[in-house]
């Protein structure tokens, strides 16, 4: 918890990375922003995809729908904090010269929407109608 609540008051306070190290090329800075505007459409387009499971399968049985909902929406919610989150971290790194953090949620984020796509497929083959 002592390393996790620096860095979140870094999300609402980012003027303070500034007194961090030196200054980067504005280039890379960009390009961490470019990242985390990529972050920030795919954790829409994953909670676009939880409502649409959601309102547009309604022939879908009420708990299949609900959980691939659900894992959609909360794949999008955990994607849009990691997105501020490494967006930090990247700057700070960057800012003190160290090397670039590296993280499992990529992975994770993968598995859960090729989980999620999964159950679609069997949903897609075996009928809509739950039993």
């Amino acid at each position: 918890m002592n390393k996790i609540a620096p860095s979140v008051r870094l999300w609402f306070a980012p003027q303070r990375i500034r007194d961090e190290g030196a200054t980067p090329d504005y280039r890379f800075s960009l390009a961490n922003e470019r990242t985390f505007l990529a972050w920030i459409r795919t954790a829409l387009a994953l909670i676009g995809g939880g409502f649409a499971v959601d309102q547009f399968l309604p022939e879908l049985a009420w708990g299949v729908r609900a959980g691939l909902a659900l894992g959609l929406l909360a794949a999008g919610v955990l994607c849009a904090l990691r997105a501020v989150n490494h967006w930090v971290r990247c700057e700070r790194a960057m800012r003190r010269g160290e090397d670039l953090p590296v993280s499992l949620f990529p992975t994770v984020l993968g598995i859960v929407v090729a989980v999620v796509a999964v159950a679609m497929v069997v949903v897609v083959l075996f009928g809509w109608e739950g039993r």
